[in-house]
């Protein structure tokens, strides 16, 4: 995380209902494995607001995002570091040392003590959250250069004592006598020592995403082979973009003790027939949802440099794009845990005042595969809009041919407080590779929660 920012600045409910509404369509991806080409920019009108400031990216980078468990930045900006007003991270399971790691990675990256940070936590948007704090401070005028990222090691989660064993910790820290001490030793059992490890799990429903997962695909009809053909795609898609050099917001990492990575890790196309093989992950013995069409446990940083465009073109930047209309929004965490991006891309899209005609580049955070393509089925549903989202028509899905072209969350991997950042910036490198001017990034997270964003081509 350190090295990152040093890096930067060096150079439903009732789903039976919903089984009979949405059939089994097959989904098939084997013509979709080839990126879009190139196509030519399209005369639109920009999404610049009168009285509100303009905001960009300058420029955006992220270490290789790591398989959990396996390995874990030189010059790209060169933006002085006193130039940054302030710092935002995102992060979802937190070390307790390093609670607020937005401020103790600026402090390491040798950030000034004067430049203010704090952490964000919204689970898989995390990163959105924090970028998107960063936009309303440079919008409403209080920065000029906001820092925003997301950081997650999954490698090394903390892992906590018992209820019981922390209770009687805390009770031997205050007591004040021999006695106080032995009588609480003498209540200790052996299965206070039985640890809490994490779950990614909800709170409020005790149930795991995967299972959450299983149970969304079962709703909407997305059969097992729908959802390996499209992680299938993911994979292809990424090895493609990955071996003719367009993820250029990777950057080498050094692992302290171990070798430098360069890449990420968790690429692995494989073959329909392999990945049938694999036994269902949650519900057992008849789910869909596998190791192969779910994204993986991932650790993995990333940093964007955003500012006020009038400071960005002072200071010499030629941005990237510009960061437009967002919006959040939350559902029933039970049983429509997966579908923010249903419920966040219409309203996005009126709010800037585009259809879904005007997106050229899609960039969805892919939890699982069968999440995916449940989107996919809600947002092509005229009976979902309008029982479920109370709107008159359905938004429609997106085309294939822009969608993820460059591999996703199933793929590239999925650290849960640094995805967010990874969307934007393949967004706006996708337009600039392939000539358009809007693009749509979303993205699903615990709770029920969910974002949107409109991403805007900066004129070449």
């Amino acid at each position: 995380m350190t090295s990152m920012l040093t890096y930067t600045f060096k150079n439903l409910p009732n789903t039976s209902k919903w089984a009979l509404q949405f059939f089994v369509r097959p989904l098939s991806c084997s013509s979709q494995l080839r990126a879009a080409p190139a196509t030519q920019t399209k005369s639109k009108k920009t999404l610049a607001k009168p009285n509100i400031r303009n905001v960009v990216v300058v420029d955006g980078v992220r270490i290789p995002f790591l398989l959990s468990g396996t390995s874990g930045l030189l010059t790209r900006t060169n933006v002085p570091k006193d130039v940054v007003d302030y710092i935002i991270f995102g992060t979802v399971i937190q070390e307790v040392k390093t609670s607020n790691v937005a401020r103790e990675a600026a402090l390491g990256a040798g950030f000034s003590d004067k430049t203010p940070a704090h952490t964000v936590t919204m689970a898989c948007i995390s990163a959105n959250q924090a970028m998107t704090t960063g936009i309303g401070l440079i919008a409403s005028g209080q920065c000029d250069v906001v820092v925003a990222g997301g950081v997650e090691l999954m490698s090394d989660v903390p892992i906590r004592h018992s209820r019981k064993m922390r209770k009687m910790m805390l009770e031997l820290n205050k007591a004040k006598t021999l006695g106080q001490r032995l009588s609480l030793i003498s209540k200790f059992r052996l299965n206070f020592l039985s640890p809490e490890l994490p779950a990614v799990a909800e709170f409020s429903t005790s149930e795991t995403m995967g299972h959450s997962a299983d149970r969304l695909a079962a709703a909407f009809a997305v059969s097992r082979l729908d959802q390996d053909e499209y992680a299938l795609r993911s994979h292809s898609l990424a090895k493609k973009a990955q071996d003719e050099g367009l993820l250029s917001d990777v950057v080498p990492f050094k692992v302290p003790g171990r070798e430098t990575v360069t890449k990420d890790n968790g690429i692995r196309p494989s073959s329909l027939e392999q990945m049938a093989k694999l036994k269902p992950a949650f519900i057992k013995p008849y789910g869909t949802v596998t190791a192969a069409n779910s994204s993986f446990l991932t650790d993995g940083a990333s940093a964007m440099l955003i500012m006020a465009e009038e400071k960005a073109l002072a200071l010499g930047y030629k941005p990237k794009a510009y960061l437009r209309d967002f919006v959040y929004v939350s559902q029933d965490p039970k049983d429509q845990l997966l579908l923010g991006p249903t419920y966040a891309t219409p309203k996005v899209l009126e709010k800037a005042g585009l259809t879904m005609n005007d997106i050229d580049a899609f960039e969805f955070h892919e939890a699982f595969s069968g999440q995916i393509l449940a989107n996919f089925k809600a947002m092509d549903s005229d009976w979902f809009a309008q029982n479920y989202m109370g709107r008159k028509t359905k938004v429609g899905s997106p085309p294939l041919e822009k969608f993820n072209n460059w591999g996703g969350s199933l793929s590239l991997g999925h650290p849960f407080g640094a995805t967010g950042c990874r969307l934007v910036m393949a967004a706006a490198n996708r337009l600039r590779k392939e000539g358009g001017q809007y693009g749509l990034v979303a993205a699903c997270a615990a709770g029920g929660q969910g974002h949107a964003m409109i991403v805007e081509a900066y004129p070449k």
